[in-house]
């Protein structure tokens, strides 16, 4: 009964999302409530379960996202993108071109929002079209393949830091796993799948050409690579230490503070404020600015991840979660399997990755509960499935579609192709590392 009852609850939430064009937030609190009602609960435990998932999913998510965004923000505003990309360009030229905006976009996606990153970098994928002569969704695919993998298998990313929470793992550990699904996924959905697209020569919109900072107004380019890179090496510094050395080796305490989530994003942020607007003498007044507006991006995302905590609660307080589980064992799917199909599942529905991974793991999060399998391999199978065939409700389809200037049946053999690509190699490279890690 418990099944049918969610079933119902997630067909409801994409009727809210979809169809009835609800705020997220608003729909995941309304099916939460009717899970809780239908399974027998009182109204006061529902209440009490909202609250305590919402409170249990965004406490220790909440600074970390909200200053990886402004990291983001000032990478962006102030060139360091820019510079990084200008740099790439001048490296790898134009015979290894899609080469260079793989491992650009990688490099700046891992501190940028994919949104961000996308608004910034399609239009430079535009201009370079335009001087170059090179079919635009050539060189763009490999691009947002690079953003696509940073946004669904690396922290600060939202949906990578609420599926750790939600599944208890390492943040470290999920990152080192996570680069090594990322890289693969990226070069085989980029470069690999790029070389059967250069018939799409539609011209892009040249509405979208973005607009260059003048180059004696960019920041150095190793204030730029340190402060788009400084969060992931303080972070994997640290879960290197530990996995190597004694625990009460000098590297391992420094770095368990240095390393320490939080403490890595404030540290990186400081260096951003002095290396790309004191250093350069730019008003203080407007980097705070661009940082309030920051985390004003990303209110609804915060909003999501907390309706997404108060569902979780809700299945797991109403028994939900533990009668799936054992439905789960019945058909003797392995949680990593059954991770990747019920976010699959949901991201074609729901169209939205993070919603998707998020709700994936209230229902998954129990099946791992007595077993020996890493948390943080369960963190990238979910991360995986929620990155599946994007289509026609998904924005990014719809923003591929107009940046390119493509029809829909030319989105889906495109963009909608990549992130499928993206989905079952990360799958593939989870189950790898399944078999070639330690467990139970």
């Amino acid at each position: 009964m418990s099944f049918l009852i969610l079933l119902t609850g997630i067909f409801v939430l994409i009727l809210l999302t979809t169809w009835a064009k609800l705020n997220a937030f608003l729909s995941f609190l309304l099916v939460s409530m009717g899970i809780g009602l239908a399974n027998g609960m009182s109204v006061d435990k529902i209440n009490q379960s909202v609250q305590t998932g919402i409170g249990d999913m965004m406490g220790s998510l909440l600074v970390i996202i909200v200053v990886g965004a402004m990291i983001g923000k000032l990478v962006a505003d102030y060139g360091a993108a820019q510079r990084i990309v200008a740099a790439f360009m001048k490296w790898f030229g134009r015979k290894y071109l899609v080469w260079g905006l793989l491992i650009t976009a990688f490099i700046v996606g891992i501190p940028l929002f994919y949104g961000i990153g996308f608004v910034l970098m399609v239009p430079l994928i535009i201009t370079l079209s335009y001087k170059y002569d090179i079919p635009a969704v050539y060189i763009g695919v490999p691009l947002l393949a690079s953003l696509s993998v940073t946004h669904g298998y690396l922290p600060p990313h939202p949906s990578p830091v609420g599926l750790i929470r939600a599944y208890h793992a390492d943040l470290g550990l999920t990152l080192i796993y996570g680069l090594i699904v990322a890289i693969p996924s990226a070069v085989i959905a980029g470069p690999f799948f790029a070389r059967f697209l250069k018939g799409y020569t539609t011209k892009p919109l040249a509405t979208f050409a973005g607009k260059s900072i003048p180059d004696a107004e960019l920041p150095g380019l190793a204030d730029s690579f340190i402060t788009a890179l400084l969060p992931v090496l303080l972070i994997g510094l640290a879960t290197l230490f530990r996995l190597t050395l004694p625990a009460d080796n000098f590297l391992v305490l420094l770095f368990s503070v240095l390393g320490d989530p939080t403490i890595a994003l404030l540290l990186t942020l400081a260096f951003a404020i002095y290396s790309l607007v004191l250093k350069r003498g730019k008003k203080i007044e407007t980097c705070m600015a661009a940082m309030g507006d920051a985390a004003k991006d990303i209110s609804l995302i915060l909003l999501i991840i907390a309706g997404a905590g108060a569902l979780k609660q809700v299945l797991t307080d109403s028994g939900t979660a533990g009668q799936l589980t054992h439905l789960m064992q019945g058909m003797h799917l392995h949680p990593i399997l059954a991770a990747w199909i019920i976010a699959a599942f949901i991201r074609v529905c729901l169209g939205s990755s993070t919603v998707a991974g998020l709700t994936a793991a209230g229902i998954t999060a129990p099946m791992i509960i007595g077993t020996q399998i890493n948390p943080s391999l369960i963190v990238l199978a979910t991360g995986a499935g929620s990155l599946m065939f994007s289509h026609v409700n998904d924005s990014g389809f719809w923003l591929f579609k107009e940046y390119f200037n493509l029809s829909i049946r030319d989105t889906l053999k495109t963009w909608s192709v990549m992130e499928t690509i993206v989905s079952v190699v990360g799958l593939l490279m989870v189950g790898l590392l399944y078999f070639l890690t330690p467990h139970g």
